[in-house]
């Protein structure tokens, strides 16, 4: 009889979560989504626009579209196209609703500002370029806390943290990876890296002491990509394949890396999961590329760790997939996750949603979600310092804040003063720099100066007479 009392439905206010499509004039229309094979998301989302990488004739560029501006897109909308090959990454500042990062196949991250009105055309200078990489850069991601602090992770096996705000590199990690890295992503307060290599390793990385603290190789014993994520306290939750090529997910405990917390086998699609995690509800979402379904997970401190929620099915399969932060959700509707599935052609919001009966404030749904306030400096950040995010309360919704300037301040490298010593970088410069020299250079640049000035002229005038040999062929 004590056996028969047991509670046999765990009790969860997360139950019943259930995913429901937009109707279908709340949908972006007619957006060219990029082909490129690579396993990133291809859309970033937050409380202003919606973003997604598109088709692009030779570069490579992403679509800015206004959250509100729903519907058919049109065909002359402008592009953010700075780039010369295509982009395979981007992410909006979490600290800035009006900026965003892109990276691309031209071994280049770029940040630009996006207005709040809509350009009349092309957006095609980013406020700053970051060249460090020697391949392709297949991963970009902000740090959660510290102001400005970009990560990026290329195809050269080597991850980069910079400071946008002088568009310096802060630090690399390059001795870390030996193949290709998969993923990475940073723990709630920046502290820490998680990162998934093709060398079928699981490294979690202190970035500023540049050591690996743990890892464990073979997290699944499949061939197929690993994903890896920090979830509460610290633990990590991963993704990939059995030997049998089944889908698995993992919990698994830093502190005893050897044994998964649990271990659980899903089926056998071939699309690699890429999981979206929301602290505040402790739900995982999984959307495979190439499914057609979100499968959703509460992670708690009770066997068996992970719970199967639920599964949101459609017929289309999805191509990508943004996921809005918690300030971008509508409370009044008791919404607790919004994600922006792509298709060939078209962005379709799909909406998760706990159903209630009343139409106060859950507050129960909505504990103090992260702000857009960053609560450290990059430098401070670099120096050591960790903080936790700065929490607002959603109990009167988020109203996004009005498009603040991101500055960069280029550090002028005439101020830093030469090493004492004979020791000479690859940039010499003897500060002994006579004058009669420096009148030397200033002639020469204005020699060339003229030179390409009468070849404009020249140029020019044979324009014009090739024109006049053309003109009516056309």
């Amino acid at each position: 009889p004590a056996a028969m009392s047991r509670r046999v439905v765990r009790q969860s206010k997360f139950r019943h979560v259930f995913g429901q499509p937009v109707k279908a004039d709340q949908m972006y229309e007619d957006i060219r989504v990029s082909k490129v094979t690579c396993d990133s998301s291809f859309c970033a989302v937050n409380p202003k626009f919606v973003a997604i990488i598109v088709e692009s004739g030779g570069g490579g560029a992403f679509i800015v579209l206004p959250l509100a501006k729903t519907g058919r897109v049109d065909k002359n909308h402008p592009l953010v196209t700075g780039h010369t090959a295509p982009v395979l990454d981007i992410d909006w500042c979490p600290h800035n609703d009006n900026v965003i990062a892109s990276a691309s196949e031209d071994t280049t991250v770029m940040v630009w500002q996006i207005p709040d009105y809509v350009p009349v055309r092309n957006i095609t200078e980013p406020v700053v370029t970051l060249e460090g990489h020697s391949k392709r850069v297949s991963i970009i991601s902000w740090h959660p806390t510290a102001r400005n602090v970009l990560l990026s992770a290329g195809c050269d096996n080597l991850v980069i943290l910079w400071n946008v705000g002088t568009g310096e590199m802060l630090l690399a990690l390059d001795d870390m990876h030996t193949d290709l890295i998969y993923n990475v992503g940073w723990n709630r307060n920046g502290s820490l890296l998680v990162t998934t290599c093709k060398d079928k390793k699981v490294r979690v990385i202190d970035p500023r002491k540049q050591q690996i603290i743990a890892e464990k190789t073979k997290p699944h014993d499949g061939t197929r990509p690993i994903r890896a994520i920090f979830v509460a306290d610290g633990k990590i939750f991963t993704t990939g394949f059995s030997r049998m090529s089944e889908r698995q997910l993992g919990l698994w405990d830093l502190n005893n890396f050897e044994e998964p917390i649990a271990l659980q086998e899903m089926d056998t699609s071939n699309g690699v999961l890429l999981p979206f995690y929301d602290a505040d509800s402790s739900i995982v979402y999984l959307c495979g590329k190439g499914d057609s379904s979100i499968r959703y997970f509460e992670i708690t401190d009770e066997a068996p760790y992970v719970h199967y929620l639920n599964t949101y099915s459609s017929k289309e399969p999805q191509r990508g997939m943004g996921f809005m932060p918690k300030r971008g959700l509508d409370v009044s509707k008791c919404e607790i996750a919004r994600f922006f599935k792509l298709h060939e052609r078209k962005c379709e919001p799909i909406v998760m949603t706990v159903p209630r009966k009343s139409d106060l404030f859950q507050d129960d749904l909505y504990p103090d979600t992260p702000g857009p306030e960053p609560a450290l400096e990059a430098d401070e950040w670099l120096s050591g310092k960790d903080a936790e995010p700065i929490l607002i309360s959603l109990r009167d919704g988020y109203v996004p804040i009005k498009n603040r300037e991101l500055k960069v301040v280029k550090k002028n490298i005439l101020d830093s003063k030469p090493p004492p010593g004979p020791r000479r970088s690859h940039s010499t410069c003897d500060s002994d720099f006579s004058q009669p020299a420096l009148e030397e250079v200033l002639e020469e640049i204005r020699a060339l100066k003229e030179t390409v000035q009468a070849q404009e002229k020249r140029i020019s005038a044979l324009e014009n007479k090739l024109c006049q040999f053309t003109n009516g062929t056309d």
